[in-house]
């Protein structure tokens, strides 16, 4: 086993005293386990050891497994028993899921026997030399935590440590709750340190020796720069162009390399290349440089699906939720339409990545019949109050253009809200001239009509003074700007999206979404597990304040939506793969539509995902609780 699976095991080992009270097993019998090959993996039960040792079969076993894990929700829940209350949510919630792993359910749903595999491997038996460490590791968690084991909170061996103001009274209690509420903050400003902004000077000052860097390239002038035709003209393209600004990878030219010669969309607005650093480091940058310089399995991935891409890639199936050309529909007031198929660059994580061809592709605008049946269509729907206006990127196109199809929509009385997609106030802050304001601010009437901006900031590192700015000429104008955060493994780190949506609300940004990254395997150098996004919501968020937290964190789920993750209903796990992959099971019962068949996602594991984060240089330590997350 590796060193992390050691110290991760080892982290919270158990005692042979407190083993031999809960399990009453005799010496003789931890001597036995602890010669097995799988020992941690027993020794964090012994009694499902001894249950999986003596069934005759896995059908005999999976029968006594049921009996042993309903003894212990009897005991634990009908017994006066000293554990914390919270520790037996822990209980309950992972016999829960054990239940459902070993159930024949979710066996015939996901074509795998995760008790077969204990059972072989309890018994010696073949066919488990492909078990991996993250599938150990899920199911010493769980079997620790079906016994009140898990470790989190206090126990027998981990006496409670109340805090000092739950003994005192009135003013005493204030100020000893006040004083640990101040240590506690400055725990947490520590962490944030980790975090360099956009707009703090010594950044700002690196960032205006990069713009001038950029300008001479280009013999471009400041006026120049603060041009958005100019900023679209001069889009970065190339990986010999890119190269001579800034210091590439080996890796990250060959990727970009091969992203031009197989017309992968790529490209990078000098506006932002100038957010990256010179040196290749990503110290600092690294959510920027990820946002759009492809991964070397990205590029290998479409070049081998590039001629069913539209089909092979389409996450969400919007083939099957469009009713016409450009518009889609998963909601009973919503509907998208997508007038505009390309962007100013490309993010590599893309849900469209299916459908846009290249940057600032000259044939991005649809002909003007399709358009027009398009609008035809809102107008023959009464029932959608709310046109969210995407694609692409809407404010790529001319004021003109966009004048005309905001016309076109406010002009149906239906349509109460108009929401504009767009990454432009983070890749392109020169795109919010006043003249656009103007002609958004001209169909944003209180009372009657709203008019909105939805961007998509991903990291503390994309907000600059220039940005802010352009949020500034919306905000001043009476309309909401909002942000959809993509969690992925760039912004995923303990308090890094705490920071942004900080941040975000300073700068006249609502934090309204947290997507979790699409199960896209293309991208799965981005993808978190989903366990990592609710411990992210339970215990750094939720001690931010309720206004720099107004973000839901949701699941996308293909051809309906979004499934809202912290609704414990809505989901369930099935399975753990021999790879240490959790297997979800989404469920569309709150949609309130007709019911449709549940989703069935295979999550990234977490093992991996910790792995990748100690290679970082992250604490371990700081995630163990991530297993109690389901």
């Amino acid at each position: 086993m590796t060193s992390l699976f050691n110290h991760i095991v080892n982290n919270n080992s158990i005692k042979k005293k407190k083993l031999r009270e809960v399990f009453e097993i005799s010496e003789a019998e931890l001597e036995e386990i602890f010669k097995d090959k799988y020992s941690d993996l027993w020794i964090s039960n012994p009694a499902v050891y001894r249950i999986l040792k003596k069934s005759a079969d896995v059908e005999n076993a999976r029968s006594n497994l049921f009996d042993y894990l309903n003894s212990k929700e009897k005991y634990f829940f009908n017994m006066n028993t000293k554990l914390h209350s919270l520790e037996k949510v822990v209980i309950q919630d992972s016999i829960a899921v054990l239940k459902k792993i070993i159930s024949v359910s979710s066996e015939i749903i996901t074509g795998t026997s995760a008790l077969q595999i204990l059972f072989n491997m309890a018994n010696g038996l073949a066919n488990v030399t492909d078990v991996s460490e993250g599938f150990i590791l899920e199911f010493i968690h769980l079997f620790r935590a079906v016994s009140g084991l898990s470790g989190i909170y206090p126990n027998d061996d981990i006496p409670a440590r109340e805090p000092e103001f739950i003994s005192k009274r009135g003013r005493d209690a204030a100020i000893s709750r006040s004083n640990l509420l101040d240590r506690e903050e400055e725990n947490t400003e520590t962490v944030f340190l980790k975090y360099p902004n956009g707009l703090q000077a010594d950044v700002i000052k690196d960032r205006e020796t990069h713009k001038k860097r950029l300008l001479e390239y280009f013999n471009a002038t400041e006026d120049d720069w603060q041009n958005y035709h100019w900023q679209i003209k001069h889009v970065i393209r190339k990986a010999d162009t890119l190269k001579q600004i800034i210091e590439l990878t080996e890796e990250e030219e060959k990727s970009i390399r091969l992203a031009n010669q197989n017309r992968i969309p790529f490209g990078i607005t000098p506006y932002y290349v100038s957010l990256m650093d010179k040196n290749p480091s990503r110290k600092r940058d690294h959510a920027v440089r990820a946002q759009v310089i492809p991964p070397m399995h990205y590029c290998r991935t479409m070049v081998g699906n590039r001629a069913q891409r539209s089909e092979l890639l389409d996450f969400m199936g919007e083939h099957d939720t469009s009713p016409v050309s450009l518009v889609t529909r998963r909601y009973p007031q919503i509907a998208i339409i997508k007038p505009f198929n390309t962007c100013a660059q490309i993010c590599v994580y893309c849900q469209r990545n299916w459908e846009i061809n290249q940057v600032l592709d000259p044939h991005a605008a649809p002909k003007v019949n399709t358009l027009e049946t398009a609008l035809k269509w809102f107008e023959d729907h009464p029932a959608i109050r709310d046109v969210l206006i995407t694609g692409g990127d809407p404010l790529i196109m001319s004021d003109a253009k966009l004048d005309y199809i905001l016309s076109r929509i406010a002009g149906m009385d239906h349509v109460q809200r108009i929401r504009i997609g767009t990454r432009t106030p983070v890749v392109l802050p020169q795109r919010i001239t006043d003249h656009l304001v103007d002609i958004l601010d001209r169909y944003h009437i209180f009372g009657k009509r709203e008019v909105v901006i939805v961007t998509h900031f991903e990291h503390v590192w994309e907000i600059t003074p220039e940005a802010v700015g352009a949020i500034e000429k919306i905000r001043k104008k009476g309309m909401g700007v909002y942000n959809q955060a993509v969690f992925t493994f760039e912004n995923s780190r303990r308090f890094e999206l705490v920071a942004l949506r900080r941040l975000l609300r300073l700068a006249g940004v609502d934090p309204y979404y947290t997507f979790n990254a699409k199960g896209k395997d293309e991208t799965r150098d981005y993808r978190v597990p989903i366990a990592r996004l609710l411990q992210e919501r339970k215990e750094e968020a939720r001690l931010m304040p309720g206004m720099d937290r107004t973000d839901e964190p949701v699941f996308n789920v293909p051809r309906l939506g979004k499934n809202h993750l912290r609704a414990g209903q809505d989901r369930q796990i099935l399975t753990i793969l021999p790879d240490g992959r959790r297997v979800y099971e989404f469920l569309p019962w709150e949609k309130n539509i007709m019911l449709v068949p549940t989703y069935i996602y295979t999550d990234v594991s977490i093992f991996d995902y910790l792995r990748i984060l100690k290679h970082r240089g992250e604490n371990i330590d700081d995630y163990n609780t991530i297993w109690y997350y389901y």
